[in-house]
């Protein structure tokens, strides 16, 4: 039986102005695609989303790789939003009795850039891998969430919407869904006895 839905944060709970990014780019001159090509590649990745280096140190390589800081700076503050939709749906969750939760490979600044967007406080604790010492995929980030919470992998229903992070959860036993949007994830919750078909209807049994 399900007790827990597990989200992931960016991508599914939070999503960032992709337009923006390139506007900075082309405004500075760069190729597109050529930050986040830096920034999402190995080693600097899993540093940063472990906390062995800072977000800010993470930023200064970026800038020192595409030899241009106040470019990397503008990406590093890349407006943000959360879903409107994936955040009544999680109140509806948590109103059948569910606890909701977050598993981001974020950087050491997530709580501040969260309190920033007024993140709802009822999607739970926020496990961020930054503070953990792990990031998704790896399943010692996963078990660590499990530990906290109490509860075996089958009690679980996490959200995300990159496959190898999937993978990796579904190898503990843990029940997954690959996130593309809110109607496809409220059928998949549905299917997994979680939801019903329907939006609970405010002050209703």
């Amino acid at each position: 039986m399900i007790k827990v839905v597990l989200f992931d944060l960016d991508g599914v709970v939070r999503h960032f102005d992709e337009r923006a990014v390139g506007k900075i780019e082309a405004s500075h001159c760069l190729a597109a695609g050529s930050i986040a090509a830096f920034a999402f590649s190995e080693p600097h990745l899993t540093e940063v989303t472990t906390g062995r280096i800072t977000r800010a140190e993470w930023v200064r390589r970026i800038g020192e790789h595409v030899q241009n800081h106040v470019a990397a700076r503008a990406w590093g503050t890349t407006p943000s939003h959360i879903d409107d939709e994936v955040v009544p749906l999680a109140t509806e969750i948590r109103a059948l009795g569910l606890t909701t939760a977050v598993l981001t490979n974020g950087t050491d600044t997530v709580r501040a850039e969260l309190r920033a967007l007024d993140f709802p406080p009822g999607f739970g604790t926020v496990f961020n891998s930054a503070e953990i010492g792990y990031a998704k995929p790896d399943h010692a980030a996963f078990h660590h969430v499990l530990g906290a919470l109490g509860l075996r992998a089958h009690e679980v229903f996490f959200i995300d919407d990159t496959p190898r992070n999937l993978t990796a959860a579904a190898d503990l036993g843990i029940v997954t869904h690959r996130f593309t949007d809110v109607p496809r994830l409220r059928a998949a919750l549905v299917e997994a006895g979680i939801v019903t078909s329907r939006p609970a209807v405010e002050g209703s049994r």
